[in-house]
C-alpha cells in the first residue's frame, strides 16, 4: 500500500515540478549571490541574465517563471527562450517589487539592449535604458557611432511585453518586426528614446511596427509614448520595391502619445503614421485599427496658436501604396497646421474623432470607399478640408459635394475645449494603479472623482507625473468625497516638457499596512497548514 501511495506522491510531485518551475537571476556583481553561467537557477546558485535568457525549452518551458532580482544588469542581452507548449507562456519578470534595470550603455556591437528571438514569452516589470553619460549625436569620429535600440523583437509569435519602461536609449525605443505576429505590448512607458543624425535631425521612434501574419494581430494597448526624438509609432515599412506584404493586422488601442520629436530641437513630428513607401503596390498597410488613442502636441490654446508643422496622425504616404481597410475611431487628435494628414487611402473609416488642426490635409480623395461620420472638427478656417494644390471645402460643401461626414460638426479653433478628464484607465496587471489623462485649456488644476472605482476611504495614494517618474509629485489619503486634485502647472518654462494644459499621471492606491501584515500572516498560516499536512502524511508512510 505504501509503495503505491509513494509512487502516486512522487509522480504528482514530478508533474507539479514540470508544470511550474521558478528560476532566479541576480546581477553578476551582486555582493551575496552573484549570478553565474554555472548556476542552476536556484536562489542559492542563481543564473546571470544572459544564461537565463539562453535556456533551452528542455529546461525552461510553459508556465515557468524566471525571476529577475533587484539591481542593475549591465550589458546587451539576447533572449532565445521558446515555449513549446500550446497556450502556455514562459514569464521573465522582476521579482515582487524589485527594481530591475537593464543598462545597455556598455561596449558592444549589438544594436539593441535586449534582442528577442522568442515565442510565447512574457517580459514584464523591468526597465530597459542607458545609464550614465553618453552622446546622442551620430558622429563616426566620436560620440555615438550608430543608434542603439531598447528592444528589438525579431522572431517569434505571441510574446507579451507588459509594464516595461523603455527610455533614454540612443535609438529606436521598441522594434516589433514582421516575423512576430500576435504580440501584445501593454502598459509600457516608452519615452526619450532617439538620437541626432549628422545633419542634426531627430531619429529614433518610440515604436516601429510591422506584421506579416495573416492570422495573428499585433496589439499595442494602454501604453504611454512621449518625447521620443522622432515619431511616436510608425506602422510602416520603408522598403520601396517589396515582393510580399508585412504591414498588416495591427491594432493601436487606448494609447497616449504626445510630443513626438520634441527633444530633438528640430521639429515635432507624427505621433502616429500608418503607411509604407512601397512603389509597386505590393506591401500595403492594411487591416489597421487606430481607436481610443489620445494624440497631443504642445499647443497654446489660451492664445489660439495653431501655426507651425505639428502632425499628430498621418495616413498613407506613397501614392503607389494607398492604405486599405484602416479604421480610425474615437481618438482625440491634437496638433497644429496639419494634425490630421490623409495622403493616399483606398479604403478608410474615420468616425467619432475629436480633431484640432489648422486644417485637414488631403493629398487625394476616394470618397466612394471612405466612411467619415460623427467627427468633431476644430480648424483655423471655415475651409476645413484642404486638398493639395486644389480647392478647400467647408464642412457643408464637403457633405454635399463629397458625401462624407453627414453627422459631423465643425467649429472654429477658438471654440476648442474638451472635458477635463480625458481618460482613466486601470492597469490590468497592477489593479491598484491607474493612468489619468487630463486637459485644462486655462491650465487650472483638475479634480477627479474616484468614487466609481471602488477605492476605499482612508487608503493612501501617491501621484507621479509621467515626465518626472522618478519623483513622487503628491501624496494623500482618500477622504469621504473620493475626490483627488491633479496639479497642472508643472512645465515651469521647460521647452522639452508638456505645456500646462495637458497632463498624464499615474496614481497608485496603496494598501493599508495592517492589511498587508494580515495577508502575509494568512499566507504563512496556509503554508504551515500545508507543511503540517505533508509532515503528517509522510509520518503515516513511515518517514
Amino acid at each position: 500500500m505504501k509503495t503505491i501511495v509513494l509512487t502516486l506522491v512522487f509522480s504528482f510531485g514530478f508533474l507539479v515540478g514540470i508544470a511550474q518551475q521558478e528560476f532566479h537571476v541576480f546581477p553578476k556583481d551582486h555582493k551575496e549571490t552573484p549570478g553565474t553561467p554555472s548556476g542552476n537557477g536556484s536562489l542559492q546558485h542563481p543564473w546571470d541574465l544572459q544564461t537565463a535568457l539562453s535556456q533551452s525549452s528542455d529546461v525552461v518551458n510553459g508556465n515557468d517563471t524566471i525571476w529577475l532580482h533587484d539591481g542593475v544588469y549591465h550589458g546587451r542581452y539576447s533572449s532565445t527562450l521558446n515555449c513549446t507548449i500550446k497556450d502556455q507562456y514562459i514569464t521573465v519578470s522582476a521579482y515582487k517589487n524589485d527594481k530591475v534595470v537593464l543598462n545597455g550603455n556598455v561596449e558592444s556591437s549589438e544594436p539593441q539592449t535586449l534582442k528577442v528571438r522568442s515565442t510565447r514569452v512574457i517580459f514584464k516589470n523591468f526597465e530597459i535604458t542607458w545609464l550614465g553619460e553618453f552622446s546622442r549625436q551620430i558622429d563616426k569620429n566620436g560620440g555615438l557611432k550608430a543608434g542603439v535600440a531598447g528592444i528589438n523583437h525579431l522572431i517569434g509569435e505571441n510574446c507579451k511585453f507588459i509594464n516595461l519602461m523603455i527610455y533614454n536609449n540612443p535609438g529606436l525605443g521598441f522594434g516589433t518586426w514582421k516575423n512576430t505576429g500576435g504580440t501584445l505590448i501593454a502598459n509600457c512607458y516608452v519615452f526619450n528614446n532617439g538620437m541626432l543624425t549628422p545633419e542634426g535631425k531627430g531619429a529614433g521612434e518610440g515604436f516601429y511596427v510591422q506584421n506579416n501574419s495573416d492570422t495573428e494581430t499585433r496589439v499595442l494597448k494602454d501604453n504611454i509614448i512621449f518625447n521620443n526624438y522622432y515619431k511616436g509609432v510608425e506602422v510602416w515599412s520603408a522598403t520601396k520595391h517589396a515582393t510580399t506584404d508585412w504591414v498588416k493586422n495591427v491594432t493601436l488601442d487606448n494609447n497616449v502619445i504626445f510630443n513626438s520629436g520634441l527633444p530633438s530641437n528640430y521639429r515635432t513630428v507624427d505621433n502616429i503614421i500608418v503607411a509604407t513607401d512601397d512603389r509597386d503596390g505590393v506591401n500595403i498597410a492594411k487591416n489597421i485599427v487606430v481607436k481610443n488613442n489620445i494624440l497631443y502636441h504642445n499647443t497654446d490654446f489660451k492664445s489660439n496658436v495653431i501655426n507651425g508643422d505639428a502632425a499628430s496622425l498621418t495616413l498613407g504616404f506613397n501614392k503607389g501604396a494607398p492604405i486599405e481597410n484602416v479604421l480610425v475611431d474615437n481618438n482625440i487628435i491634437i496638433g497644429r497646421n496639419n494634425a490630421l494628414r490623409i495622403a493616399y487611402a483606398k479604403s478608410l473609416t474615420l468616425t467619432n474623432n475629436k480633431i484640432y488642426s489648422g486644417y485637414i490635409h488631403l493629398f487625394s480623395l476616394s470618397p466612394e470607399q471612405w466612411n467619415f461620420n460623427y467627427n468633431l472638427y476644430f480648424t483655423k478656417k471655415g475651409s476645413a478640408f484642404r486638398r493639395s494644390k486644389t480647392e478647400g471645402y467647408t464642412l457643408k460643401s464637403w457633405q454635399s459635394k463629397i458625401n462624407l461626414d453627414p453627422n459631423s460638426q465643425w467649429k472654429s479653433f477658438r471654440e476648442f475645449n474638451l472635458e477635463p478628464i480625458l481618460d482613466i484607465t486601470q492597469n490590468e496587471y497592477q489593479p491598484n494603479t491607474y493612468r489619468v489623462v487630463v486637459f485644462q485649456k486655462n491650465e487650472e488644476d483638475v479634480t477627479v472623482d474616484f468614487s466609481e472605482y471602488n477605492v476605499p476611504e482612508g487608503v493612501n495614494y501617491i501621484i507621479k507625473d509621467v515626465e518626472n517618474f522618478s519623483e513622487i509629485l503628491k501624496r494623500g489619503i482618500v477622504d469621504r468625497t473620493h475626490k483627488i486634485t491633479f496639479p497642472m502647472t508643472l512645465n515651469k518654462g521647460n521647452a522639452h516638457k508638456t505645456l500646462d494644459n495637458f497632463g498624464v499621471f499615474i496614481i497608485e492606491f496603496q494598501q493599508d499596512i495592517k492589511q498587508e501584515i494580515t495577508e502575509e500572516s494568512e499566507a504563512e498560516s496556509t503554508d504551515d497548514k500545508k507543511d503540517g499536512f505533508f509532515k503528517g502524511f509522510f509520518r503515516f508512510l513511515g518517514f
